[in-house]
Protein backbone atom coordinates (compact mmCIF):
# COMPACT_ATOMS: atom_id res chain seq x y z
CA UNK A 1 0.00 0.00 0.00
CA UNK A 2 2.84 2.39 0.83
CA UNK A 3 4.56 1.66 -2.50
CA UNK A 4 1.29 2.30 -4.35
CA UNK A 5 0.85 5.70 -2.67
CA UNK A 6 4.44 6.61 -3.52
CA UNK A 7 3.87 5.82 -7.19
CA UNK A 8 0.58 7.74 -7.21
CA UNK A 9 2.46 10.75 -5.87
CA UNK A 10 5.19 10.34 -8.51
CA UNK A 11 2.54 10.28 -11.24
CA UNK A 12 0.84 13.40 -9.88
CA UNK A 13 4.06 15.35 -9.43
CA UNK A 14 5.91 14.32 -12.61
CA UNK A 15 7.61 17.30 -14.29
CA UNK A 16 8.20 15.59 -17.65
CA UNK A 17 6.87 12.76 -19.74
CA UNK A 18 9.99 10.74 -18.99
CA UNK A 19 9.32 11.00 -15.25
CA UNK A 20 5.65 10.17 -15.73
CA UNK A 21 6.35 7.15 -17.97
CA UNK A 22 8.86 5.69 -15.50
CA UNK A 23 6.31 5.98 -12.69
CA UNK A 24 3.55 4.54 -14.91
CA UNK A 25 5.65 1.49 -15.83
CA UNK A 26 6.57 0.96 -12.17
CA UNK A 27 2.85 1.10 -11.33
CA UNK A 28 1.98 -1.48 -14.00
CA UNK A 29 4.72 -3.74 -12.68
CA UNK A 30 3.45 -3.38 -9.12
CA UNK A 31 -0.20 -4.23 -9.88
CA UNK A 32 0.48 -6.99 -12.42
CA UNK A 33 -0.39 -5.09 -15.59
CA UNK A 34 3.17 -5.34 -16.91
CA UNK A 35 2.65 -9.10 -17.03
CA UNK A 36 -0.76 -8.58 -18.67
CA UNK A 37 0.94 -6.63 -21.46
CA UNK A 38 3.34 -9.52 -22.14
CA UNK A 39 0.54 -12.07 -22.55
CA UNK A 40 -1.17 -12.37 -25.94
CA UNK A 41 -4.40 -13.70 -24.50
CA UNK A 42 -7.41 -11.53 -23.73
CA UNK A 43 -11.04 -11.42 -24.76
CA UNK A 44 -10.67 -7.78 -25.77
CA UNK A 45 -9.34 -8.57 -29.28
CA UNK A 46 -8.59 -11.50 -31.62
CA UNK A 47 -5.04 -12.19 -30.48
CA UNK A 48 -4.83 -15.41 -32.50
CA UNK A 49 -5.29 -13.57 -35.81
CA UNK A 50 -2.78 -10.86 -34.88
CA UNK A 51 -0.17 -13.42 -33.80
CA UNK A 52 -0.65 -15.38 -37.04
CA UNK A 53 -0.24 -12.27 -39.21
CA UNK A 54 2.77 -11.05 -37.22
CA UNK A 55 4.58 -14.39 -37.56
CA UNK A 56 3.74 -14.50 -41.27
CA UNK A 57 5.10 -10.99 -41.93
CA UNK A 58 8.29 -11.74 -40.01
CA UNK A 59 8.85 -14.97 -41.92
CA UNK A 60 8.36 -13.30 -45.31
CA UNK A 61 10.79 -10.51 -44.48
CA UNK A 62 13.40 -12.91 -43.07
CA UNK A 63 13.50 -14.94 -46.30
CA UNK A 64 13.36 -11.76 -48.43
CA UNK A 65 10.12 -12.76 -50.15
CA UNK A 66 9.14 -9.28 -51.31
CA UNK A 67 6.35 -10.51 -53.58
CA UNK A 68 4.78 -12.54 -50.78
CA UNK A 69 5.20 -9.62 -48.39
CA UNK A 70 3.46 -7.23 -50.78
CA UNK A 71 0.63 -9.73 -51.29
CA UNK A 72 0.16 -10.12 -47.53
CA UNK A 73 0.14 -6.37 -46.99
CA UNK A 74 -2.39 -6.07 -49.81
CA UNK A 75 -4.76 -8.31 -47.85
CA UNK A 76 -5.57 -5.35 -45.67
CA UNK A 77 -4.05 -2.71 -43.46
CA UNK A 78 -6.34 -0.96 -41.04
CA UNK A 79 -6.11 0.35 -37.49
CA UNK A 80 -8.74 -1.91 -35.96
CA UNK A 81 -7.51 -5.21 -37.35
CA UNK A 82 -9.04 -8.01 -35.24
CA UNK A 83 -10.27 -5.43 -32.73
CA UNK A 84 -6.80 -4.22 -31.75
CA UNK A 85 -7.93 -0.59 -31.98
CA UNK A 86 -10.60 -0.89 -29.30
CA UNK A 87 -10.31 1.69 -26.53
CA UNK A 88 -10.53 -1.04 -23.88
CA UNK A 89 -7.32 -2.64 -25.19
CA UNK A 90 -5.40 0.61 -24.79
CA UNK A 91 -6.78 1.78 -21.43
CA UNK A 92 -6.12 -1.23 -19.19
CA UNK A 93 -2.51 -0.42 -18.29
CA UNK A 94 -1.15 3.01 -17.52
CA UNK A 95 1.70 2.68 -20.03
CA UNK A 96 1.20 1.13 -23.46
CA UNK A 97 -0.90 -1.85 -24.45
CA UNK A 98 -0.34 -5.51 -25.31
CA UNK A 99 3.19 -6.18 -26.55
CA UNK A 100 1.67 -8.25 -29.35
CA UNK A 101 -0.20 -5.20 -30.70
CA UNK A 102 2.85 -2.96 -30.41
CA UNK A 103 5.04 -5.60 -32.12
CA UNK A 104 2.49 -6.04 -34.91
CA UNK A 105 2.27 -2.30 -35.57
CA UNK A 106 6.09 -2.06 -35.61
CA UNK A 107 6.31 -4.97 -38.05
CA UNK A 108 3.71 -3.44 -40.40
CA UNK A 109 5.64 -0.15 -40.35
CA UNK A 110 8.96 -1.91 -41.07
CA UNK A 111 7.37 -3.98 -43.86
CA UNK A 112 5.96 -0.84 -45.50
CA UNK A 113 9.36 0.87 -45.37
CA UNK A 114 10.97 -2.23 -46.86
CA UNK A 115 8.56 -2.37 -49.80
CA UNK A 116 9.02 1.35 -50.40
CA UNK A 117 12.81 1.02 -50.70
CA UNK A 118 13.22 -2.44 -52.22
CA UNK A 119 15.09 -2.73 -55.52
CA UNK A 120 13.21 -5.87 -56.49
CA UNK A 121 12.67 -5.59 -60.28
CA UNK A 122 9.25 -7.23 -59.95
CA UNK A 123 8.03 -4.29 -57.82
CA UNK A 124 8.62 -1.22 -59.98
CA UNK A 125 7.85 2.40 -59.17
CA UNK A 126 4.34 2.27 -60.63
CA UNK A 127 3.49 -0.81 -58.55
CA UNK A 128 4.75 0.91 -55.41
CA UNK A 129 2.82 4.09 -56.13
CA UNK A 130 -0.36 2.13 -56.80
CA UNK A 131 -0.03 0.06 -53.63
CA UNK A 132 0.79 2.95 -51.31
CA UNK A 133 -1.98 5.11 -52.78
CA UNK A 134 -4.51 2.39 -52.01
CA UNK A 135 -3.02 1.59 -48.60
CA UNK A 136 -3.06 5.25 -47.60
CA UNK A 137 -6.67 5.69 -48.65
CA UNK A 138 -7.79 2.50 -46.92
CA UNK A 139 -5.91 3.12 -43.68
CA UNK A 140 -6.83 6.78 -43.32
CA UNK A 141 -5.12 9.28 -41.06
CA UNK A 142 -5.40 10.99 -37.69
CA UNK A 143 -6.41 14.54 -36.81
CA UNK A 144 -6.09 16.67 -33.69
CA UNK A 145 -9.22 18.65 -32.85
CA UNK A 146 -8.93 21.57 -30.40
CA UNK A 147 -12.24 22.55 -28.78
CA UNK A 148 -13.54 25.93 -27.78
CA UNK A 149 -13.14 27.01 -24.18
CA UNK A 150 -12.68 30.75 -23.88
CA UNK A 151 -9.87 31.75 -21.55
CA UNK A 152 -9.23 28.07 -20.81
CA UNK A 153 -7.68 27.66 -24.27
CA UNK A 154 -4.19 27.80 -22.73
CA UNK A 155 -4.85 24.15 -21.85
CA UNK A 156 -4.45 23.28 -25.55
CA UNK A 157 -0.91 24.72 -25.56
CA UNK A 158 0.13 22.13 -22.98
CA UNK A 159 -1.46 19.32 -25.01
CA UNK A 160 0.31 20.46 -28.18
CA UNK A 161 3.61 20.79 -26.32
CA UNK A 162 3.38 17.17 -25.13
CA UNK A 163 2.62 15.91 -28.64
CA UNK A 164 5.35 17.98 -30.29
CA UNK A 165 7.98 16.75 -27.85
CA UNK A 166 7.17 13.15 -28.80
CA UNK A 167 6.90 13.94 -32.54
CA UNK A 168 3.26 12.87 -32.48
CA UNK A 169 1.46 15.99 -33.68
CA UNK A 170 -0.95 15.03 -36.49
CA UNK A 171 -0.68 16.85 -39.80
CA UNK A 172 -4.40 17.69 -39.80
CA UNK A 173 -5.46 20.08 -37.02
CA UNK A 174 -8.79 21.78 -36.43
CA UNK A 175 -9.66 24.49 -33.95
CA UNK A 176 -12.75 26.41 -32.93
CA UNK A 177 -13.00 29.52 -30.80
CA UNK A 178 -10.05 29.42 -28.36
CA UNK A 179 -8.80 26.29 -30.12
CA UNK A 180 -8.58 28.20 -33.39
CA UNK A 181 -5.86 30.45 -31.96
CA UNK A 182 -3.65 27.47 -31.08
CA UNK A 183 -4.39 25.77 -34.42
CA UNK A 184 -3.43 28.97 -36.27
CA UNK A 185 -0.17 29.29 -34.33
CA UNK A 186 0.68 25.72 -35.34
CA UNK A 187 -0.26 26.31 -38.95
CA UNK A 188 1.85 29.44 -39.36
CA UNK A 189 5.02 28.32 -37.55
CA UNK A 190 7.35 25.53 -38.67
CA UNK A 191 8.81 22.93 -36.32
CA UNK A 192 11.88 25.01 -35.41
CA UNK A 193 9.72 28.04 -34.63
CA UNK A 194 7.31 25.92 -32.58
CA UNK A 195 10.21 24.49 -30.58
CA UNK A 196 11.22 28.05 -29.73
CA UNK A 197 7.62 28.99 -28.95
CA UNK A 198 7.24 25.99 -26.62
CA UNK A 199 10.44 26.76 -24.72
CA UNK A 200 9.68 27.06 -21.00
CA UNK A 201 10.97 30.65 -20.77
CA UNK A 202 8.93 31.74 -23.77
CA UNK A 203 5.76 30.10 -22.45
CA UNK A 204 6.26 31.91 -19.15
CA UNK A 205 6.62 35.14 -21.13
CA UNK A 206 3.44 34.36 -23.09
CA UNK A 207 1.55 33.71 -19.85
CA UNK A 208 2.74 37.06 -18.49
CA UNK A 209 1.72 38.83 -21.70
CA UNK A 210 -1.73 37.23 -21.74
CA UNK A 211 -2.29 37.94 -18.06
CA UNK A 212 -1.50 41.58 -18.85
CA UNK A 213 -3.96 41.40 -21.75
CA UNK A 214 -6.68 40.04 -19.46
CA UNK A 215 -5.96 42.86 -17.01
CA UNK A 216 -6.44 45.43 -19.75
CA UNK A 217 -9.58 43.76 -21.00
CA UNK A 218 -11.21 43.57 -17.60
CA UNK A 219 -11.07 46.93 -15.91
CA UNK A 220 -12.58 47.53 -12.50
CA UNK A 221 -15.51 45.42 -11.41
CA UNK A 222 -17.22 45.33 -14.80
CA UNK A 223 -15.82 43.77 -17.94
CA UNK A 224 -15.01 46.25 -20.67
CA UNK A 225 -14.24 43.98 -23.58
CA UNK A 226 -12.97 45.55 -26.78
CA UNK A 227 -12.57 43.50 -29.96
CA UNK A 228 -9.40 45.53 -30.72
CA UNK A 229 -7.73 43.84 -27.74
CA UNK A 230 -8.51 40.44 -29.29
CA UNK A 231 -7.29 41.65 -32.68
CA UNK A 232 -4.00 42.77 -31.12
CA UNK A 233 -3.57 39.40 -29.41
CA UNK A 234 -4.18 37.54 -32.70
CA UNK A 235 -1.81 39.86 -34.59
CA UNK A 236 0.94 39.24 -32.03
CA UNK A 237 0.67 35.45 -32.17
CA UNK A 238 -0.28 34.79 -35.80
CA UNK A 239 1.57 36.09 -38.90
CA UNK A 240 -0.49 37.82 -41.59
CA UNK A 241 -0.91 34.83 -43.92
CA UNK A 242 -3.58 33.16 -45.98
CA UNK A 243 -4.39 29.49 -45.46
CA UNK A 244 -2.54 28.55 -48.65
CA UNK A 245 0.56 30.54 -47.68
CA UNK A 246 0.59 28.90 -44.25
CA UNK A 247 0.31 25.40 -45.74
CA UNK A 248 3.21 26.09 -48.10
CA UNK A 249 5.34 27.19 -45.16
CA UNK A 250 4.57 24.45 -42.64
CA UNK A 251 2.82 21.62 -44.50
CA UNK A 252 0.21 21.49 -41.75
CA UNK A 253 -3.44 21.27 -42.73
CA UNK A 254 -5.13 23.64 -40.29
CA UNK A 255 -8.89 24.06 -40.28
CA UNK A 256 -10.89 26.72 -38.44
CA UNK A 257 -14.61 26.45 -37.66
CA UNK A 258 -16.88 29.47 -38.00
CA UNK A 259 -20.64 29.77 -37.52
CA UNK A 260 -23.03 32.04 -39.45
CA UNK A 261 -24.41 35.09 -37.67
CA UNK A 262 -27.61 34.89 -39.72
CA UNK A 263 -30.24 32.13 -39.65
CA UNK A 264 -30.67 29.75 -42.61
CA UNK A 265 -26.93 29.83 -43.31
CA UNK A 266 -24.51 26.97 -42.72
CA UNK A 267 -21.29 26.82 -40.76
CA UNK A 268 -17.96 26.67 -42.57
CA UNK A 269 -14.64 24.95 -42.11
CA UNK A 270 -11.92 27.26 -43.44
CA UNK A 271 -8.68 25.71 -44.70
CA UNK A 272 -6.22 25.66 -47.61
CA UNK A 273 -8.59 23.50 -49.68
CA UNK A 274 -11.92 25.27 -49.21
CA UNK A 275 -10.72 28.84 -48.67
CA UNK A 276 -7.03 29.11 -49.68
CA UNK A 277 -6.98 32.91 -50.00
CA UNK A 278 -8.72 33.79 -46.72
CA UNK A 279 -6.50 35.52 -44.16
CA UNK A 280 -6.08 33.28 -41.12
CA UNK A 281 -6.24 36.21 -38.71
CA UNK A 282 -9.77 37.10 -39.81
CA UNK A 283 -10.82 33.45 -39.62
CA UNK A 284 -9.58 33.22 -36.04
CA UNK A 285 -11.23 36.51 -35.11
CA UNK A 286 -14.55 35.19 -36.45
CA UNK A 287 -14.17 31.85 -34.69
CA UNK A 288 -13.58 33.69 -31.38
CA UNK A 289 -16.51 36.10 -31.79
CA UNK A 290 -18.64 34.93 -28.87
CA UNK A 291 -22.23 36.20 -29.38
CA UNK A 292 -23.08 38.98 -26.96
CA UNK A 293 -19.39 39.61 -26.22
CA UNK A 294 -17.88 40.43 -29.61
CA UNK A 295 -19.69 41.61 -32.75
CA UNK A 296 -19.98 39.28 -35.78
CA UNK A 297 -16.93 39.37 -38.05
CA UNK A 298 -16.47 39.74 -41.81
CA UNK A 299 -13.74 37.66 -43.45
CA UNK A 300 -10.96 39.09 -45.59
CA UNK A 301 -9.12 37.35 -48.44
CA UNK A 302 -6.19 38.12 -50.76
CA UNK A 303 -7.23 38.75 -54.37
CA UNK A 304 -5.23 38.03 -57.54
CA UNK A 305 -3.46 41.39 -57.21
CA UNK A 306 -2.29 40.63 -53.69
CA UNK A 307 -4.70 43.09 -52.10
CA UNK A 308 -7.09 42.38 -49.24
CA UNK A 309 -10.80 42.38 -50.00
CA UNK A 310 -13.99 41.10 -48.31
CA UNK A 311 -14.68 37.39 -48.60
CA UNK A 312 -18.40 36.57 -48.94
CA UNK A 313 -19.01 40.27 -48.34
CA UNK A 314 -22.67 39.91 -47.39
CA UNK A 315 -21.97 37.37 -44.63
CA UNK A 316 -20.84 37.78 -41.04
CA UNK A 317 -19.56 35.04 -38.77
CA UNK A 318 -19.39 34.14 -35.09
CA UNK A 319 -17.90 31.64 -32.61
CA UNK A 320 -17.17 28.37 -34.42
CA UNK A 321 -17.77 26.16 -31.38
CA UNK A 322 -21.48 27.02 -31.49
CA UNK A 323 -22.13 24.95 -34.61
CA UNK A 324 -19.04 22.76 -35.20
CA UNK A 325 -16.76 22.54 -32.18
CA UNK A 326 -15.22 19.29 -33.47
CA UNK A 327 -15.73 19.08 -37.28
CA UNK A 328 -15.10 15.33 -37.61
CA UNK A 329 -17.35 14.69 -40.62
CA UNK A 330 -15.85 17.50 -42.65
CA UNK A 331 -12.29 16.40 -41.81
CA UNK A 332 -13.18 12.88 -42.93
CA UNK A 333 -14.54 14.13 -46.24
CA UNK A 334 -11.74 16.59 -47.02
CA UNK A 335 -8.66 14.84 -45.64
CA UNK A 336 -9.57 11.16 -45.30
CA UNK A 337 -9.41 11.34 -41.50
CA UNK A 338 -10.86 8.36 -39.64
CA UNK A 339 -9.09 8.64 -36.29
CA UNK A 340 -9.70 11.62 -34.02
CA UNK A 341 -7.63 12.90 -31.12
CA UNK A 342 -9.62 15.47 -29.15
CA UNK A 343 -8.26 18.07 -26.75
CA UNK A 344 -11.46 19.03 -24.93
CA UNK A 345 -11.62 21.98 -22.53
CA UNK A 346 -15.18 23.22 -23.11
CA UNK A 347 -16.51 23.47 -19.51
CA UNK A 348 -20.10 23.05 -20.69
CA UNK A 349 -19.42 19.45 -21.75
CA UNK A 350 -16.53 18.38 -19.48
CA UNK A 351 -18.82 16.92 -16.75
CA UNK A 352 -20.18 14.42 -19.29
CA UNK A 353 -16.85 13.26 -20.77
CA UNK A 354 -14.28 10.72 -19.67
CA UNK A 355 -10.94 9.79 -21.24
CA UNK A 356 -12.24 6.33 -22.12
CA UNK A 357 -15.52 7.41 -23.68
CA UNK A 358 -16.02 7.10 -27.42
CA UNK A 359 -17.60 9.74 -29.59
CA UNK A 360 -20.79 11.39 -28.42
CA UNK A 361 -22.61 14.63 -27.72
CA UNK A 362 -24.49 16.11 -24.82
CA UNK A 363 -27.58 14.19 -25.86
CA UNK A 364 -25.64 10.93 -25.50
CA UNK A 365 -25.73 11.21 -21.70
CA UNK A 366 -29.41 10.41 -21.93
CA UNK A 367 -30.69 6.99 -22.95
CA UNK A 368 -33.90 5.51 -24.28
CA UNK A 369 -36.98 7.65 -23.75
CA UNK A 370 -34.90 10.45 -22.23
CA UNK A 371 -32.75 10.84 -25.35
CA UNK A 372 -35.78 10.70 -27.64
CA UNK A 373 -37.55 13.33 -25.54
CA UNK A 374 -34.52 15.63 -25.60
CA UNK A 375 -34.29 15.31 -29.37
CA UNK A 376 -37.98 16.15 -29.75
CA UNK A 377 -37.63 19.21 -27.52
CA UNK A 378 -34.57 20.46 -29.40
CA UNK A 379 -36.19 19.97 -32.80
CA UNK A 380 -39.40 21.68 -31.65
CA UNK A 381 -37.43 24.61 -30.26
CA UNK A 382 -35.59 25.00 -33.55
CA UNK A 383 -38.86 24.89 -35.53
CA UNK A 384 -40.38 27.60 -33.34
CA UNK A 385 -37.33 29.86 -33.52
CA UNK A 386 -37.06 29.60 -37.30
CA UNK A 387 -40.77 30.05 -38.03
CA UNK A 388 -42.13 32.34 -35.34
CA UNK A 389 -39.21 34.39 -34.01
CA UNK A 390 -37.96 35.99 -37.20
CA UNK A 391 -38.65 39.45 -35.77
CA UNK A 392 -36.51 38.69 -32.71
CA UNK A 393 -33.05 38.02 -34.21
CA UNK A 394 -31.16 37.93 -30.91
CA UNK A 395 -33.55 35.46 -29.32
CA UNK A 396 -33.52 33.45 -32.54
CA UNK A 397 -29.71 33.34 -32.54
CA UNK A 398 -29.55 32.24 -28.89
CA UNK A 399 -32.11 29.45 -29.37
CA UNK A 400 -30.44 28.21 -32.55
CA UNK A 401 -27.08 28.27 -30.79
CA UNK A 402 -28.47 26.20 -27.92
CA UNK A 403 -29.82 23.67 -30.42
CA UNK A 404 -26.46 23.43 -32.21
CA UNK A 405 -24.49 23.11 -28.98
CA UNK A 406 -26.65 20.29 -27.66
CA UNK A 407 -26.72 18.29 -30.89
CA UNK A 408 -22.95 18.22 -31.49
CA UNK A 409 -20.46 15.48 -30.75
CA UNK A 410 -17.74 16.45 -28.29
CA UNK A 411 -15.51 13.39 -28.10
CA UNK A 412 -13.31 11.34 -30.41
CA UNK A 413 -11.32 8.10 -30.45
CA UNK A 414 -8.76 9.45 -27.98
CA UNK A 415 -9.92 12.15 -25.56
CA UNK A 416 -7.45 14.38 -23.75
CA UNK A 417 -9.46 15.95 -20.96
CA UNK A 418 -8.36 17.78 -17.79
CA UNK A 419 -8.46 16.25 -14.33
CA UNK A 420 -11.14 18.75 -13.28
CA UNK A 421 -14.68 18.12 -14.56
CA UNK A 422 -16.46 21.20 -13.24
CA UNK A 423 -15.23 24.71 -13.85
CA UNK A 424 -16.70 28.07 -13.00
CA UNK A 425 -18.31 29.13 -16.29
CA UNK A 426 -17.78 32.77 -15.35
CA UNK A 427 -14.05 32.20 -15.89
CA UNK A 428 -14.58 31.52 -19.58
CA UNK A 429 -14.32 35.26 -20.14
CA UNK A 430 -12.65 36.20 -16.88
CA UNK A 431 -9.39 37.77 -15.82
CA UNK A 432 -6.86 34.97 -15.35
CA UNK A 433 -3.57 35.43 -13.57
CA UNK A 434 -0.17 34.44 -14.91
CA UNK A 435 -0.13 31.52 -12.43
CA UNK A 436 -3.54 30.31 -13.62
CA UNK A 437 -2.47 30.40 -17.27
CA UNK A 438 0.72 28.46 -16.54
CA UNK A 439 -1.38 26.02 -14.51
CA UNK A 440 -3.69 25.45 -17.49
CA UNK A 441 -0.71 24.69 -19.75
CA UNK A 442 0.71 22.24 -17.21
CA UNK A 443 -2.72 20.61 -16.89
CA UNK A 444 -2.78 20.13 -20.67
CA UNK A 445 0.63 18.47 -20.63
CA UNK A 446 -0.27 16.14 -17.77
CA UNK A 447 -3.59 15.23 -19.37
CA UNK A 448 -1.79 14.27 -22.60
CA UNK A 449 0.88 12.05 -21.00
CA UNK A 450 -1.41 9.06 -20.26
CA UNK A 451 -2.48 9.08 -23.93
CA UNK A 452 0.97 9.36 -25.50
CA UNK A 453 1.65 5.64 -26.02
CA UNK A 454 -1.88 5.04 -27.32
CA UNK A 455 -1.40 7.86 -29.81
CA UNK A 456 2.03 6.52 -30.77
CA UNK A 457 0.63 3.05 -31.48
CA UNK A 458 -2.54 4.22 -33.23
CA UNK A 459 -0.81 6.74 -35.51
CA UNK A 460 2.47 5.00 -36.37
CA UNK A 461 1.28 3.23 -39.54
CA UNK A 462 -0.52 6.28 -40.95
CA UNK A 463 2.55 8.44 -40.28
CA UNK A 464 4.77 5.95 -42.10
CA UNK A 465 2.35 5.87 -45.04
CA UNK A 466 2.29 9.68 -45.19
CA UNK A 467 6.11 9.82 -45.21
CA UNK A 468 6.36 7.17 -47.93
CA UNK A 469 3.72 8.88 -50.09
CA UNK A 470 5.57 12.19 -49.78
CA UNK A 471 8.85 10.54 -50.86
CA UNK A 472 7.21 8.76 -53.80
CA UNK A 473 5.49 11.94 -54.97
CA UNK A 474 8.81 13.81 -54.80
CA UNK A 475 10.42 11.08 -56.94
CA UNK A 476 7.52 11.30 -59.40
CA UNK A 477 7.92 15.08 -59.74
CA UNK A 478 11.67 14.69 -60.20
CA UNK A 479 11.13 12.09 -62.92
CA UNK A 480 8.75 14.41 -64.79
CA UNK A 481 11.28 17.25 -64.59
CA UNK A 482 14.01 15.05 -66.05
CA UNK A 483 11.74 14.03 -68.93
CA UNK A 484 10.86 17.65 -69.63
CA UNK A 485 14.53 18.63 -69.59
CA UNK A 486 15.61 15.78 -71.84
Amino acid sequence: MRRRKQLEERLRNAESYEQWSQAAQAWDDLVGLAQWRKMDQTRLYDHVSIRYRLDRLRALRSRQDDIGLLFTLNEGIHGNMAGMGKAAVHSRSKFGTKHLIEDYVDEIADALKHIATTNNPKIDFEAKLDFFNRASQCYGRSALMLSGGGALGFYHIGVVKALLEQNLLPNVISGSSAGSIVAAVLGTHNDDEMAQFMDAKNLAFEAKQEASWFNRMFRGTRANIDIHDLQNLIARLIPDMTFEEAYRKTGRNICISIAPAEPHQTSRLLNAIASPNVYIRTAVLASCAVPGVYPPVSLQAKNVYGDSQPYLASRKWIDGSISDDLPAKRLSRMYGVNHFIVSQINPVVLPFISRKKKRGGLSSVFTGIGRAALTEVLDAQRFISQNYLQDMPRVNMVLNSMHSLAKQEYTGDINIVPSFRFYDLRKLLAKLSEEELVGLMREGERAAWPQIETIRTCTKISNVLDDIMEDLQDLEVEAVRKLQGA
